[in-house]
């Protein structure tokens, strides 16, 4: 019987999968080398999004991408140097970009992300952070009617999912995202959505609830695991100087970009990447807005938060090991001040950090086929936070012997063989 269950990774998907074990009665340890939300999580845009279900490689995206690589400030780049060990990627990621993948995709994101409040609730009541998550909607911007037109497949798409998308006039972008600049004169609102005003407070709450709950968080990282007999999960661990090793009854890989050597020690190789994502976050920046907004053609978020207006988005693929390329953050910025031109931008911060990427834009969620009572939980890519509160409540419900609410077949670590 499992009772001892230990979750590597203290980011927001970890710290989900943390609290809802803790809700179904199990005793949970997080295993984390940098504390909760240090990591990825600390750097989101902030988006808690029912409706987005896209997946990053779409049809006709083929000819866009020699462009894209070609500019190393634009929405996609692969630094030279590292083009090598991320063709093998590349290639399994463009051969996503059809139609009939685009679909399975989509309907299986769909499932997971419809109940993102849903889930949060629970959680986020008991930590006391209800302040932290707004459900104000998100405001889709194009600085041209050519744009408008070409976004509206994507858009009925979702519709057809379920998604609610209502289109903008001028006057409406204006009232609804007040100092914008004249040229954004078409959009789409999508009410459904919301955002948290703080990933980094938010991954902490819920985390740090689940320690007052009576879980225990280890400081050290993972090095590697290991099914033992009678079900039993071995973790070796390098902490304060010194290797350690722990046994548990079963352990969840929520290491986000960091997990795909520790699923390869279960015998499950699986093509996870790091996409690199920037952000610069202005301080006092003036502006009267409440709402996220997406520019789409740039792919840029902007996000009011707590700390101040985060503009976060666009992907470099360059390996976990590379020195940041701050131009990136700068461009951000750059496209910022075009957003909200009398934005007062006296005070930046930057930030770059690891999002989990498979091919298709689906995470891995559910067991080991080969290695008893390990489970994963990554490869959220770009929706970790929209995602991390279904997956939570899935990979618990897994554990605890319940049948899942969501479908795992979409999600299976083997569906890349």
């Amino acid at each position: 019987m499992i009772r001892q269950v230990a979750v590597v990774g203290a980011g927001i998907v970890g710290a989900c999968c943390a609290a809802w074990l803790q809700r179904k009665g199990l005793c949970v340890t997080l295993i984390e080398r940098a504390g909760a939300g240090e990591a990825t999580s600390f750097g989101n845009a902030g988006s808690l999004s029912p409706t987005a279900v896209m997946p990053v490689a779409m049809p006709g995206m083929l000819r866009q991408v020699p462009g894209w690589i070609g500019d190393p400030l634009g929405p996609l780049t692969v630094r030279w140097s590292y083009l090598p060990r991320a063709l093998p990627w590349l290639i399994r990621f463009l051969r996503c970009a059809n139609v009939e993948q685009m679909w399975r995709s989509a309907r299986a994101l769909r499932t997971l992300l419809a109940p993102v409040f849903e889930c949060y609730e629970p959680l986020v009541s008991k930590a006391g952070a209800q302040n932290l998550i707004r459900r104000e909607g998100i405001v889709y911007v194009y600085d041209s009617e050519a744009e408008f037109l070409a976004s509206k497949p994507g858009e009925n798409m979702r519709r057809k999912l379920g998604a609610v998308l209502e289109d903008l006039t001028a006057a409406d972008i204006r009232r609804m995202a007040p100092g914008i600049a004249d040229g954004f004169r078409w959009g789409t609102y999508a009410p459904e959505n919301g955002v948290t005003i703080n990933p980094h407070r938010l991954t902490r709450a819920i985390a740090g609830q689940v320690l007052a709950d009576g879980g225990r968080m280890i400081a050290g990282a993972a090095k590697s695991i290991e099914a033992l007999g009678e079900g039993r999960v071995l973790v070796r661990l390098a902490r304060d100087g010194a290797a350690d090793e722990l046994a548990f009854d079963a352990l969840v890989v929520a290491a986000g970009a960091w997990s795909r050597r520790l699923a390869a020690c279960a015998g499950d190789r699986i093509p996870l990447q790091t996409q690199r994502g920037y952000h610069v976050t202005v301080d006092n920046h003036g502006l009267g807005i409440n709402r996220m907004l997406n520019w789409v053609r740039r792919r840029v978020f902007a996000t009011p938060m707590d700390v101040g207006m985060r503009f976060a988005g666009t992907v470099e693929i360059a390996g976990l090991d590379a020195a940041p390329d701050w131009r990136r953050a700068h461009a951000l910025l750059e496209l910022g001040k075009r957003l909200y031109p009398d934005m007062n931008t006296g005070s930046v911060s930057r930030w770059m950090g690891h999002r989990p990427c498979l091919p298709d834009s689906l995470p891995v969620i559910g067991p080991s086929p080969r290695a008893k009572n390990v489970y994963y939980a990554f490869g959220h890519g770009h929706i970790g936070m929209c995602s991390a509160s279904g997956t939570g409540r899935t990979i618990a419900e897994l554990i605890a012997g319940e049948t899942p609410q969501v479908d795992l077949a979409p999600f299976r670590v083997d569906r890349f063989n």
